[in-house]
């Protein structure tokens, strides 16, 4: 009876799964193979649901170490509740758990357990691995927990250790309800006091327990109770066990945490039941962009890339038992009703990850413009880089960009004038940590006209970006009748220019005397610039790419240019890092000249062809970094994903478009990768991209029609995207250099546009 009530319960998940089994095209270890000198992702293998509060992996590296799993390490020491988007920055609210065999052990290096990548799957509903002694272990995520099932061995004594991580712990054990309750507070910048709540209940009865602490593994047999730094679990069942674990976790406090785990886990008595509704889940959000017609390598490229996609921003909220929406607030250390959101960096996800989730995730992209807000009166700084509270890493100042964006494209919920005014106050002062919390060189930016070097760092980085920023405030104060704002900002857009040397025709470092810096090497990584050089920042005018061919004497010099990133030599001059980063060595390794896509600086250029009357060659570079950059392995990524970015940039070019100047309601049309793609949008209307003769040859549109009608213009608007209709591209393998060549078919640049 049991079996067949399974069998039934799991029927609508494999319904799905046989019509549209996106979830087995993904592998969530993509881009895992990374480390310190050369990253190929910097991912983990995450298992979660979409924009899930918390994600689990299986853990490589020690405690701390922002390394969480390494392709390349065969042991591991844990499986942990997860957040980090970068190894680069240190996690938060982390615990993790271990199956050990035949006798205790707990101390993290020498319970660690060999295992083969062959014996190890990774899917975004299901994790699953088989240790080389023979335990299974298999994970299955809700949003704010997981249900795990750890299998022993027949007659093998069996041991589950909990690790409270790093930082303060808790936990009480209670035997009779098989339960473990507890928290944990580790991370960086929170308010003092804060904690991460979690329950877990265990299916099967404990033959011993006891505490222990991992600093100096100290076990005390018995115990059902100990709190402090490290403090930790261990439990022992009957040999030959199948333990299932259900977890959830909580911000707010330990009755949350039970609510969360009752509301997402709590009818959920075997693992695949969380599977398979996961699998649901999963296949309803790739579902949203139906690939057809490509090899079986590109749709696991394509729904892998997607998965990664869907993940930033986290979920920071929970549902409180009047089925309300409300958050603990990194930023002020209180609980709040409403939405907030978190783990992410504007400096990467500005360009594509927040484009991609207004035009699929409106209503949620929507939740997002009011709690950056929200996070401003209870920080009083913009977000910028939240890991969840305020970080002020990176440059620019982007949260102007996303509210633009939203408003450009139809998602209003929100005050304008709140955000004007916040901006406004970022803009024009310095915060107290981070570049980019508030804004670095801000009297030298407003006196000057641009950011000096060497008195400030990446100054001619942050010049171009805080002009596209100003731009952004004006675009918004401009679109809600703010006249003041509009020309406040306004009147520092075109700032850009006042970092062009005509003489080099390159974006140059300049003091504060206005004389450019000696010994200019274009090639040169660092000083002026940032995580870069000048062939990568040169393009960054996403707003005015007409003033920047302009300023270059002409479209035809702009296109040569453009044509000389991929020409010239992958040569590198380390400039002021002193050293090869890791940055640098993927450019080499991509060997497609000056061109570095696994950093974000120069990820639109190859669109920017659309605007100086070549657009069959954005058709061309986007195909071949799609084509050369990009795979479904562990090495399938050109650097850092970056909490979705890079896998964005994936997702809109290979349909066929690109979000280039984030504030406009424009998407610049590149190549397709698919014959057919349709999008379902959140408003029940599909909007299709047929391009059936596409294929690897095939990359050049010929002609394109949209809904029918002849379309010689290179971009499409929002507005088209989410009316639905079908956008016919007829491809060949030869460029068609009359079609979108005229001035009235180029995207926006705001010198030409007209209100």
């Amino acid at each position: 009876m049991k079996k067949r009530l399974l069998l039934v319960l799991l029927l609508p998940a494999f319904a799905s799964a046989r019509q549209r089994d996106l979830v087995s095209y993904v592998n969530t270890l993509q881009g895992t193979n990374s480390k310190h000198e050369l990253t190929r992702g910097n991912t983990y293998p995450t298992t979660a649901l979409p924009f899930g509060m918390h994600t689990w992996t299986p853990q490589t590296g020690k405690n701390g170490d922002g390394w969480k799993y390494q392709y390349f390490l065969d042991r591991i020491r844990g499986f942990q509740q997860a957040h980090q988007c970068s190894s680069w920055t240190r996690d938060y609210a982390v615990f993790s758990m271990m199956p050990v065999l035949d006798s205790l052990v707990v101390d993290e290096e020498k319970r660690a357990a060999r295992f083969s990548h062959k014996n190890e799957v990774g899917k975004p509903n299901h994790y699953r691995v088989i240790f080389d002694n023979g335990i299974a272990t298999d994970i299955a995520p809700s949003e704010r927990g997981a249900h795990l099932r750890f299998s022993f061995p027949k007659g093998r004594k069996g041991f589950l250790v909990l690790d409270g991580y790093t930082g303060l712990s808790q936990v009480s054990i209670d035997v009779k309800a098989r339960k473990i309750t507890g928290y944990v507070n580790n991370g960086a910048g929170f308010k003092r006091g804060w904690k991460s709540f979690f329950v877990l209940y265990f299916d099967k009865p404990f033959k011993a327990f006891g505490t222990w602490e991992n600093q100096k593994n100290t076990l005390q047999p018995g115990n059902d109770n100990a709190s402090g730094r490290g403090r930790g679990a261990y439990l022992e069942f009957a040999p030959g066990q199948q333990v299932q674990v259900r977890t959830a976790s909580s911000y707010i406090s330990p009755e949350q945490a039970e609510l969360n785990l009752k509301r997402e886990l709590g009818t959920d008595k075997r693992i695949e039941q969380t599977i398979a509704r996961a699998a649901m889940v999963w296949n309803k959000q790739l579902g949203q962009v139906l690939a057809e017609g490509g090899s079986k390598e590109d749709l696991e490229t394509f729904y892998s890339c997607f998965f990664r996609a869907s993940l930033f921003s986290r979920k920071f909220y929970e549902i409180d038992a009047a089925g309300k929406p409300v958050y603990f607030s990194p930023y002020d250390g209180q609980v709040h009703p409403g939405y907030m959101f978190t783990d992410t960096g504007l400096w990467d996800t500005f360009r594509a990850q927040f484009p991609l989730n207004a035009l699929l995730h409106p209503t949620m992209h929507g939740r997002y413009m009011q709690a950056m807000l929200d996070a401003w009166k209870q920080c009083g700084w913009l977000p910028s880089w939240s890991f969840p509270s305020e970080a002020g890493s990176m440059i620019g100042n982007h949260a102007i960009s996303l509210f633009a964006d939203a408003w450009a494209k139809g998602i209003r919920t929100f005050d304008p004038a709140e955000a004007l005014k916040a901006y406004a106050h970022e803009s024009e002062n310095k915060g107290p940590w981070g570049p980019a919390n508030g804004r670095d060189g801000y009297k030298e930016y407003e006196s000057l006209g641009y950011v000096p070097y060497p008195q400030v760092r990446e100054a001619t980085a942050k010049t171009l970006e805080y002009a596209y920023d100003d731009f952004c405030g004006y675009q918004l104060a401009r679109m809600t009748g703010n006249k003041a704002y509009q020309d406040r900002f306004g009147a520092r857009m075109f700032r850009y220019k006042n970092v062009y040397d005509p003489a080099t025709r390159f974006m140059r470092g300049k003091d504060k005397n206005g004389k450019w810096n000696s010994n200019f090497d274009p090639a040169e990584w660092g000083g002026a610039f940032t995580e870069g050089n000048a062939w990568h920042w040169q393009w960054s005018v996403f707003h005015d790419i007409n003033g920047l061919i302009d300023l270059m004497a002409g479209e035809k010099n702009f296109t040569a240019k453009l044509d000389s990133v991929f020409t010239e030599p992958n040569r590198v001059n380390v400039g002021s890092y002193g050293g090869m980063i890791h940055e640098m060595t993927e450019m080499v390794m991509a060997n497609m000249g000056q061109y570095a896509h696994g950093n974000q600086p120069i990820q639109h250029m190859v669109y920017l062809y659309n605007y100086g009357g070549q657009p069959w060659k954005a058709q061309y570079h986007a195909r071949e970094v799609m084509r050369k950059l990009y795979n479904a392995t562990e090495n399938g990524y050109p650097g850092d994903e970056d909490q979705g970015q890079t896998s964005s940039w994936y997702v809109l070019s290979a349909l066929g478009m690109y979000s280039v100047c984030p504030g406009t309601d424009e998407y610049v049309l590149g190549s397709p990768a698919f014959k057919k793609i349709t999008i379902s949008l959140e408003n029940g209307k599909k909007f299709i991209i047929n391009a059936p003769a596409n294929n690897e040859k095939n990359v050049y549109i010929r002609q394109a029609k949209l809904n029918g009608k002849v379309l010689e213009r290179n971009f499409l608007r929002h507005s088209e995207l989410i009316s639905g209709g079908v956008l016919t591209l007829d491809m060949d393998e030869k460029p068609n250099t009359g079609r979108g060549v005229a001035v009235a078919t180029r995207p926006f640049s705001v010198s030409t546009f007209t209100p």
